[in-house]
């Protein structure tokens, strides 16, 4: 498996059950299920949200999880943009996904001008934390029991523009 046999795409309807099995298999393990089928299909349904998957070419899953790679989702706010969730199967880490995944993201908010990316994660998962450094993440704050009074949670947070910079003008490309 090479990382060119992946695309990335908009997640569909038919994505949420597979994208909840994975958050709750990979981001959520031990904490109980929060982001359960109804809450993806509300995500992907949300004009103010993206909802990403990373598919093996680019196919739909025929079941859930067939083909699926991997998913995120981020939440757009007027100038502050939060990575909800990222998550990469563990057979398909280590290709340049998540990567991938979050260039895709960090430009879609630059574009939509947001001037930050906020992000949450187990503050005891370093690789997590190294990946997030290597994307340019810096941490504000540990947020002891964030995770359901049971697990502290690292802030991190990505500037994409200075305070009181202007947004930057999208302007179509040139023929």
């Amino acid at each position: 498996m090479t990382a060119h046999a992946i695309a990335l795409r908009p997640a569909a309807a038919s994505d949420a059950r597979a994208i909840a099995q994975m958050s709750r298999d990979l981001v959520e393990s031990g904490l109980g299920w929060k982001y359960d089928p109804e809450r993806v299909m509300r995500a992907i349904a949300h004009r103010e949200t993206t909802t990403l998957v990373a598919c093996e070419d680019g196919r739909r899953p025929a079941a859930p999880g067939d083909s699926m790679a991997g998913f995120s989702i981020m939440e757009f706010g007027d100038e502050r943009a939060h990575l909800v969730l990222l998550a990469v199967r563990p057979t398909h880490r280590r290709l340049g996904i998540g990567r991938r995944m979050l260039e895709w993201l960090t430009e879609s908010a630059f574009a939509a001008g947001m001037q930050s990316i906020h992000l949450e994660l187990r503050a005891g998962n370093e690789a997590a934390r190294a990946f997030y450094r290597a994307m340019g993440y810096s941490g504000t704050m540990i947020l002891p029991g964030y995770y359901r009074g049971r697990e502290s949670a690292l802030r991190m947070i990505r500037v994409l523009r200075a305070p009181g910079q202007a947004a930057p003008h999208w302007q179509p490309p040139a023929r």
